[in-house]
């Protein structure tokens, strides 16, 4: 800290250096007897021209005399404002060592004081760290990371406590409460938000989905469903509703329809989006089930005709493609900081998220407490719905939650931990310690 500062003295007595300098540079007096000079050289040209003009009668000697008179008066005039000048150098002398004195103390102070504002002090000492430290340093702003949200969720209560008719607070605060698992006070303010606008799509599709995630089984049937189908109703181009009904038709089974859905939805997309991508592998992955439906007849499996063979063959080749596997090894440990709050038949919870899209698990196992530490294994077999596999998604976070309730729902006072952005695919291993205890 001290090296970094002796530097930055360094630079700012550089800056100086070329600040003060031309500016405390003393001149030489001798502009005014060199304007007085041309001044009277000027003078003397002019006058000899108007004589020789008089001489050669262009002008008369009225006309002369005025003229003449009218040039001694510029140039009293000259020789009185280039005295003047001279006399204010003194006084401008003083002025340039007043600016310097301002300017010697401003500049060195206003570049502390902007460092101190838009600089970070504190990076200095995490280089002095070695890397470990570093690492700890980290692992401490993560949880005042936490901390902040949870200070700014109880800002965003107690604002919607003193105006429970903001509509956007609502929708905010329920996915807050989604993306950190509270799936009960998630679902309380979408049907707060619903009660206020209950004919907006928007609101009525988030309150669906809310209603869905919140649920045992995660499926859209009943109330949710209603709601996509009224939804639909008022705008039936809305791409969310869309979806969401064609993953109502996925849920029933009826893979077909749902192919249909989507594909309209995927043939709008950008192609070769991520969007694209994972809607693409939804769509085959439906017509894959719906192949698996029909059984063909004999008549029906009657062979195609030559020119027709080709184009047959490709088409049946990509409808009965498969999304091709994938699967995540992890080892969950419990902190042993915590490990007393936990009993060996509490149950554990090992899931996989995807980063962006629908809140619901991807892959789930459950485990116990006196299994720890163990290494468990998520793949599609796991998946909670049909459509959305880890296979899916190129994505997901993966954590594990020791239930003091023994269910899927999160609660005040289970244990938790979570581990960053794991790309599906490309990592084949994650670590996930439980160290936190859920607020």
């Amino acid at each position: 800290m001290i090296i970094f500062w002796i530097l930055a003295g360094g630079l700012l007595a550089l800056a100086l250096w070329f600040i003060l300098p031309p500016l405390l540079r003393r001149e030489t007096p001798t502009e005014a007897p060199d304007q007085d000079a041309l001044n009277l050289a000027v003078f003397e040209q002019r006058l000899k021209e108007l004589e020789d003009d008089r001489t050669a009668t262009l002008i008369d000697e009225e006309s002369y005399l005025a003229a003449r008179h009218d040039l001694e008066r510029e140039l009293l005039y000259d020789v009185d404002e280039t005295k003047t000048q001279a006399t204010q150098r003194p006084a401008s002398a003083a002025s340039r060592w007043l600016l310097a004195a301002i300017l010697a103390t401003a500049v060195p102070a206003s570049a502390v004081l902007l460092y101190l504002t838009v600089g970070d002090p504190g990076i200095i000492d995490q280089i002095e760290l070695g890397p470990n430290q570093v690492a700890e340093h980290e692992s401490g702003a993560e949880t005042q990371s936490a901390a902040s949200l949870e200070e700014l969720v109880g800002r965003l209560e107690e604002r919607l406590k003193q105006d429970p008719e903001n509509l956007d607070g609502w929708l905010m605060l329920g996915r807050t409460y989604f993306a950190t698992d509270q799936f009960d006070k998630g679902l309380g303010a979408f049907e707060k938000a619903y009660s206020l606008a209950p004919d907006e799509i928007p609101v009525m599709l988030a309150y669906a989905e809310a209603l869905a995630a919140a649920s045992p089984t995660k499926s859209l049937a009943g109330k949710p469903a209603e709601l996509i189908r009224a939804a639909l109703e008022k705008d039936p181009q809305d791409p969310t509703a869309r979806w969401l009904n064609g993953m109502i038709a996925f849920q029933d089974n009826r893979f077909q329809e749902a192919a249909d859905a989507w594909q309209k939805i995927l043939d709008t997309l950008e192609p070769g989006s991520e969007e694209a991508k994972n809607l693409g592998q939804m769509v085959t992955e439906a017509r894959n089930r719906a192949a698996g439906q029909t059984q063909p007849t004999t008549s029906e499996t009657a062979p195609a005709p030559a020119t027709q063979s080709t184009a047959t063959d490709e088409t049946s080749a990509q409808e009965t493609s498969v999304l091709p596997a994938a699967s995540l090894k992890v080892e969950v440990s419990l902190d042993p900081t915590i490990a007393a709050q936990a009993a060996p038949e509490d149950s554990v919870f090992v899931f996989a998220r995807a980063t962006q899209g629908p809140p619901m698990p991807l892959a789930v196992q459950r485990i116990q407490v006196k299994d720890l530490p163990a290494s468990v294994t998520l793949d599609d077999s796991q998946a909670m719905s049909p459509a959305l596999k880890l296979s899916s998604v190129s994505q997901v976070s993966v954590g594990a939650r020791i239930s003091k309730s023994g269910d899927a729902t999160p609660r005040p006072g289970d244990l938790q931990g979570t581990s960053g952005p794991v790309a599906v695919g490309e990592t084949s291993e994650v670590s996930v310690v439980i160290d936190s205890v859920r607020p």
